[in-house]
């Protein structure tokens, strides 16, 4: 099995859209969801395709009414310009989608009414998986922007201020504009414990960020950057501001001047290996 048709095996149905299935079912409007299904399914393939190119590891593809979520056994330590390729292929899929279902319409392969239902739900499903919201790709794009600027766990702190802002936006749009669509509710609610779950472990997101970066498999550093910190500075300062896509020397201001050079990777190894959880610079240089 190479590396591409592997990631059809990993592909499952989240439960939200087992059920909107089955209402469909009893509503007759089966055809439409499958409608939905097909759009979905292309739109996570593209993610899953993309992850696969690079040899991501995957480990699930969830297919949900608005998209999809793909666990990836990766922690923030992927070159940003992967990352970004892989959020971008989802969104992509709709381009696509639209041109193909507009030639077929013209040469009258695809019935007006169907023609409009399948534009209207593919344009539906891209903006709302835009959204700033994590976990949706605008979220992830977000996330993807501000590391180009910011150390990772700042980014990821922004990244979810910025996500639990937007969610309460669209709340209250869909209270008072659309509060009689179980759909959305339903959807929505899904966003808020998906946001929920991830700022409960972002400490966790972020020790698995570290322990990547420093038992994983190393990936190619593209620039070098010094941090600077006192010898009374704790290790776990020193972590929140390591960067994606950059290797760290660390610079320590000591007495009358002096300077002591360590590399990032003395630190982690003091950190993990030799459980200095709590341990300062100055503790960890005697």
């Amino acid at each position: 099995m190479n590396k591409y048709s592997e990631v059809f095996s990993k592909i499952t149905i989240h439960p939200l859209f087992w059920g909107i299935i089955a209402i469909a079912v009893f509503t007759a409007r089966f055809k439409e969801v499958l409608i939905l299904f097909f759009i979905v399914f292309i739109h996570e393939l593209g993610h899953a395709i993309a992850a696969a190119h690079f040899k991501w590891r995957i480990k699930r593809i969830q297919l949900l009414p608005f998209g999809g979520v793909a666990e990836l056994d990766e922690h923030g330590n992927k070159p940003l310009k992967e990352e970004a390729i892989v959020i971008i292929a989802g969104p992509v899929q709709h381009v696509w989608m639209v041109a193909a279902a507009y030639l077929l319409y013209t040469v009258g392969w695809m019935g007006e009414n169907f023609y409009h239902f399948f534009m209207w739900n593919n344009m539906l499903i891209l903006c709302f998986n835009l959204l700033p919201i994590w976990p949706l790709d605008g979220g992830k794009i977000v996330l993807n922007i501000l590391s180009h600027r910011f150390p990772f766990l700042q980014a990821h702190n922004i990244m979810m201020r910025i996500s639990i802002v937007c969610l309460s936006v669209v709340l209250g749009l869909q209270l008072f504009w659309n509060g009689k669509n179980m759909m959305m509710w339903a959807l929505l609610l899904f966003l808020a414990f998906s946001l929920f779950q991830e700022w409960k472990q972002r400490r966790y997101a972020f020790m698995r960020f570290l322990l990547e970066r420093y038992y994983g498999k190393k990936q190619e550093i593209i620039k070098v950057a010094a941090i600077t910190v006192g010898k009374e500075a704790s290790l776990y300062h020193i972590f929140t501001q390591f960067r994606r896509g950059y290797k760290h020397s660390i610079i320590i201001q000591g007495d009358h001047k002096n300077q002591y050079t360590l590399d990032e990777n003395e630190l982690l190894y003091a950190y993990f290996t030799e459980k200095r959880t709590t341990s300062s610079i100055e503790e960890l240089i005697g």
